[in-house]
């Protein structure tokens, strides 16, 4: 059996379980089943949460160097399976196959990474107010860790979440999106290959994922909830988890400002431009929401972007010719359309693409000029494949209009002025900040959100510390 085939079950305490009803997963790009998922109700989850909790007690006395060869070994199995893990997730989230490869690699180096920074979790000592005392600090796992995973990002979400938690010595369960959970199952069968423990990874999908959240909020063995998705459902889960009091990362919705300056090399912002909107379809959290183009060089930038957009190719992302695949499923097309309409009825020019047909969730890659902010899409995050550009003309203006929103993951600025673009940086409220480029995920970088767009940090060499309790020592060994 292909590891497709076997990924339709929830993963428990090492093995497949398979919960009484289904749920269909269907292809965006085809329509057609991808398979018929099994549907976690409590027992399952409640099975979960206890195997992890069982598990926890000999895994978070496990060494430092026992745990960080046992992720590389899961690394080393993940990769093996690189070709099949892609193809799952292009499958089921309909991204480009060659982006899903890339996604893969993107999570091996954040499992490794992790094992690699496990010796930060080491005890450090202080100084201590006399020579009879001795001060020092130890780093704990917190216990159970319940991640809850998008689709959007379906592999690269898992393995960041859960190979941090498991390096700190935590246990998890992993509730995926219901869009998207044949790779997180497939992710754990190989972490059982792998020789992980019985009970470290747990994978439960649900079509119901209201129960999952209820289930973690009150299980007081779970202690800390890692979870990437939507602004609303992170502040529900922050309100649900304050009654048991969980350590809470969140990484929340987005709103980045693209700023181009005036004397911005504009080809290369063109270039990063197509990157930051037009990636996995325009369906990511970082990806550039409102475009602020200076006025001296607006016109230039709006016409070699409608260029270049309008030269990309929409298809099937089994198909090594298409640049972009479907939306995610009818209620992300709804939107756009929404979004689009909204912005061409109060002014804004369509210079290329629109909402495409009816019966598919393709839709063409867009460019809107003329956008301002009493539109939707200034406000909203567009999560698609378009490109809204305002004009600005005053410098200090355009960052009070970057950072008018409640969100503040991501932001880009442009300029060939070093110090200038400095200064912006400093100024933009994001948790995460691109100046002339949009390469902003590395292994050593932290990254999450400030204002609404999150809470805690992933990656960097603090990422194991949203899973550790650090204790504090004083020891008095007696008169000198």
């Amino acid at each position: 059996m292909t590891l497709l085939e076997t990924s339709n079950t929830a993963w428990v305490d090492g093995q497949a379980v398979q919960p009484k009803r289904t749920f269909a997963v269907l292809n965006p790009a085809t329509g057609e089943t991808v398979a018929d998922v099994g549907d976690s109700d409590e027992v399952t989850i409640s099975a979960a949460i206890s195997s992890a909790a069982y598990a926890f007690a000999s895994w978070s006395k496990t060494s430092t160097a026992v745990r960080a060869e046992h992720l590389r070994t899961w690394a080393d199995v993940i990769e093996e399976h690189t070709g099949q893990i892609a193809e799952i997730a292009t499958a089921e989230s309909g991204k480009l196959f060659r982006e899903a490869r890339g996604e893969v690699g993107a999570g091996l180096a954040a499992i490794r990474w992790s094992a690699h920074v496990l010796e930060s979790a080491e005890r450090t000592e202080l100084p201590a107010p006399s020579p009879t005392r001795t001060h020092y600090t130890v780093k704990q796992p917190v216990g159970v860790v319940a991640c809850i995973t998008p689709w959007n990002f379906p592999i690269a979400a898992v393995l960041v979440k859960v190979g941090a938690a498991v390096a700190a010595g935590c246990t998890v369960v992993v509730k995926p999106s219901e869009e998207t959970p044949l790779v997180a199952s497939a992710l754990a069968q190989l972490a059982t290959q792998a020789g992980l423990p019985d009970g470290v990874v747990n994978v439960v999908a649900t079509s119901r994922p209201a129960e999952f959240g209820d289930a973690i909020a009150s299980r007081k063995e779970v202690r800390a909830v890692s979870f990437t998705g939507s602004t609303r459902v992170g502040k529900l889960l922050y309100s649900q988890c304050a009654e048991t009091v969980k350590r809470l990362s969140l990484e929340l919705g987005g709103n980045a400002p693209f700023v181009v300056f005036a004397d911005a090399d504009i080809d290369r912002a063109v270039d990063d431009a197509v990157n930051a909107r037009f990636y996995n379809t325009g369906q990511i959290c970082v990806g550039a929401n409102r475009f602020f183009i200076h006025d001296a060089v607006y016109d230039e930038f709006a016409t070699k972007l409608t260029d270049k957009v309008s030269a990309l190719n929409v298809g099937n992302g089994m198909d090594e010719h298409s640049d972009l695949g479907p939306l995610i499923n009818r209620r992300a097309k709804n939107h756009f359309r929404s979004l689009l309409d909204d912005a061409a009825s109060k002014g804004a020019t369509i210079t290329t693409g629109g909402a495409g047909d009816d019966d598919s969730l393709f839709v063409d890659p867009t460019v809107l000029t003329n956008a301002t902010n009493d539109m939707d899409i200034y406000s909203m995050e567009i999560f698609g494949p378009m490109a809204c550009l305002h004009r600005f003309t005053d410098d200090d203006d355009v960052v009070d209009m970057a950072n008018d929103t409640d969100a503040g993951l991501a932001a880009y600025a442009y300029s060939q002025d070093a110090d200038h673009l400095a200064h912006v940086g400093s100024q933009l409220e994001a948790g995460v900040v691109g100046l002339n480029t949009t390469q902003i995920f590395a292994s050593e970088l932290p990254f999450g959100g400030v204002k609404e767009s999150g809470v805690g940090r992933e990656h960097g060499h603090d990422c194991l510390d949203e899973f550790l309790e650090i204790k504090s020592v004083a020891l008095e060994t007696g008169d000198a």
